[in-house]
């Protein structure tokens, strides 16, 4: 288009410079044609000009305007140029889009050169390898992370993940190649699975154990009465204690029963009421004939309103606590049930004057098969599941469970609920 455009202008002043010749000589049509392609060439320079001035400092928005072809060519260059401004906008903000999503990852990512060298980090990764964006960019990733485990492997330049250990704080590590020569390093806290794996270890180690010790009983007594000769009193004594083995693998299995529906049931519902005053007075007739006369049983409370739940997982997180007291209390001690309100919600508790907890046991009593003093809690008739099962019904019921103690002086058990948990406060019941 511009060839021949430009081919056209030629031979129009060709055309007008022959006529200028026919009327006032050769000499005058030679000079207008000179004179009509010199202006040509300094309208084409002066444009050359704007452009290579644009060109020099290209700032957006600030192509040059032209005339005639120039208007086409610049205005061709200056869509071209919008169109480009419009592309990088949107790649600008697709690739912000981009780190605020690897931002928000809760694991830690860390781009690396091919020498190791880090180019990007999100905040997971700062915060769980102890990286600086302000002066570790740029640094080889093993100058900063500098456990054994991880050196090994990133010189041994494998796929799989690798594990390393800081206070507190298990992370895996993994590499994975793309681009050219690029790698990315992901870190993810192990520190949690970790922890319940020992905790389903551990809990799979009690459960045998726990049965195995009443079976071993019982196959033992079994055993002597298949074999031997005994007397009727003794046979007696011995399916006595057999019964009393029995009882105590039957009450671990509704335990564990009651635990498994527990987890695997929904949150407790809110639309049921349950009288809360018949349920503390049972439970202090409860209290009082575990207790046989051996302990002084106190219930304090003032305005008892309706809470709601599910009443017989309330009924049988109260009841452990209370059975905990009593189990843990000497002869000539005191346990006290209390209800009290505020502004927060509501708090049940039982206090005694029993043996107490050293502080470092607290933390785990709601463990699974945890136990103080195993032999103690055996001789008491407890399954060590007893505390589990209050934090998991409690914790249905939006509550928490509270312990304070003082070794030789005694605990305090407290479920608190929160302010939606009572009728009263909740004026859609």
């Amino acid at each position: 288009m511009i060839y021949r455009k430009t081919a056209l202008l030629l031979v129009a002043l060709a055309g007008l410079a022959a006529l200028a010749g026919l009327a006032a000589g050769a000499v005058a049509g030679w000079a207008f044609f000179a004179i009509s392609v010199t202006t040509i060439l300094v309208w084409h320079v002066r444009h050359l000009a704007r452009l290579e001035r644009w060109l020099a400092n290209p700032l957006p928005g600030k192509v040059p305007e032209g005339q005639g072809i120039w208007d086409e060519v610049l205005g061709a260059l200056h869509r071209l140029e919008r169109e480009t401004a419009r592309r990088e906008k949107d790649l600008g903000n697709a690739l912000a889009h981009m780190r605020r999503a690897v931002q928000a990852l809760p694991d830690g990512v860390v781009i690396l050169d091919s020498q190791n060298h880090i180019e990007w980090f999100n905040r997971t990764a700062e915060a769980q390898l102890q990286l600086d964006v302000r002066s570790d960019l740029g640094q080889n990733i093993a100058n900063l992370v500098r456990e054994p485990e991880f050196i090994e492997y990133l010189e041994a330049a494998r796929d799989d993940a690798v594990r390393i250990t800081r206070p507190g704080l298990a992370l895996s590590l993994q590499l994975i190649s793309f681009g050219q020569a690029q790698k990315m390093l992901l870190s993810r806290d192990v520190t949690q699975a970790e922890r319940v794996d020992t905790m389903r270890r551990d809990f799979v180690a009690n459960v045998s154990h726990e049965l195995r010790t009443p079976l071993t009983v019982l196959v033992g007594f079994l055993e002597t009465i298949h074999n031997l000769k005994l007397d009727p009193q003794r046979q007696r004594d011995y399916i006595g204690m057999m019964q009393e083995q029995a009882s105590r693998m039957q009450r671990i299995i509704e335990d564990l029963l009651t635990l498994s529906a527990l987890d695997s049931a929904p949150p407790a519902t809110a639309d049921r009421s349950i009288a809360l005053q018949p349920l503390l007075m049972r439970l202090k007739a409860d209290a009082e004939a575990l207790s046989a006369g051996r302990h002084t049983i106190r219930m304090q409370f003032e305005e008892t309103p309706d809470l709601l739940g599910v009443e017989s997982e309330l009924a049988s997180a109260f009841g452990n606590l209370v059975s905990n007291a009593i189990r843990y209390t000497p002869p000539g001690g005191t346990v006290t049930l209390a209800w009290r309100e505020s502004n927060e919600g509501a708090r049940f508790s039982v206090e005694d004057t029993g043996i107490g907890i050293e502080a470092d046991h607290i933390p785990r009593l709601t463990e699974r098969f945890y136990r103080v003093d195993r032999s103690r809690s055996r001789e008491t008739g407890g399954t060590g599941l007893g505390l589990a099962i209050a934090k998991h019904a409690l914790a249905r019921h939006d509550a928490t469970l509270e312990i304070e103690s003082t070794p030789g002086k005694g605990s305090r058990f407290s479920a608190r609920f929160p302010a939606r948990r009572l009728a009263s406060k909740n004026m859609t019941v």
